[in-house]
C-alpha cells in the first residue's frame, strides 16, 4: 500500500512509502529529445556536469558499475546495471538504492522521470534535497527548464525536504566533508 507524503506542486520531490520500502520521485521536462538527452547518461564529460558521482562500467544490463564522489575525498563503491534500453530507461543500483530513469517523448522533448528506492527513510530529505539539485542542473545543462536556470543548491533546497518530508526522514545528513566545504565555497 502507497503513502504519499508530499503532492507534486513543483519540482520538489514526493516520498512514498511503498511494501519495499521508501521511494522518492522527480518528474522533469527537458527541451531535448530522448536520443540527445540520453546522452547526459552515457557520455563521461556530460554525466560530470550533472550526476554526483561517474559511472564506470560497460552499460548492459547485469554489468557491476563503480561510483566515485568527486565533490569530497570519499572511498569508490560499487553497483550495477539492472535494466538500460537506449534512449527511455536506465535503472542502477547505486549502492544501497535503486535509481530508475525513465525517459519519454513529449512533443519536442523530453519527460524525464527518476524513482529512487532508497535503503532507510532517514536519507529521504538530504537524498531528495541532493536529487533535486541534480535534476536542476541536468535541466540547465540541456537549456530546458527556466526556472532552474539559477539552480537551487542543497543547501538552500534541504530545510524545505525536511519540513514536507517531516524529522524522520532528515535523521541522516551529508557528510560532514561537504557540509564543511558548502559553508566556506
Amino acid at each position: 500500500m502507497e503513502h504519499t507524503v508530499n503532492d507534486v506542486t513543483d519540482r520538489m520531490g514526493t516520498l512514498t512509502e511503498t511494501a519495499g520500502g521508501w521511494r522518492l520521485q522527480f518528474v522533469r521536462h527537458l527541451d531535448r529529445p530522448p536520443a540527445v538527452a540520453w546522452r547526459a547518461f552515457t557520455d563521461p564529460e556530460l554525466v560530470r556536469r550533472w550526476f554526483p558521482t561517474t559511472i564506470e562500467g560497460e552499460l548492459v544490463a547485469g554489468a557491476p558499475l563503480r561510483f566515485q564522489v568527486t565533490a569530497i575525498p570519499m572511498e569508490p563503491f560499487g553497483g550495477s546495471v539492472v535494466e538500460i534500453d537506449e534512449p527511455h530507461l536506465f535503472v542502477l543500483r547505486w549502492g544501497e538504492d535503486v535509481l530508475r530513469f525513465e525517459l519519454t517523448a513529449a512533443g519536442d522533448g523530453t519527460d524525464l522521470s527518476l524513482s529512487v528506492q532508497l535503503g532507510e527513510l532517514g536519507r529521504a530529505a538530504r537524498d531528495g534535497a541532493g536529487w533535486h539539485e541534480c535534476l536542476d542542473n541536468l535541466a540547465r545543462d540541456l537549456g530546458t527548464d527556466p526556472e532552474a536556470a539559477g539552480g537551487e543548491t542543497w543547501a538552500s533546497i534541504h530545510p524545505r525536504y525536511v519540513e514536507c518530508f517531516g524529522p524522520e526522514a532528515a535523521t541522516v545528513g551529508p557528510p560532514q566533508e561537504l557540509v564543511d566545504d558548502r559553508q566556506t565555497g
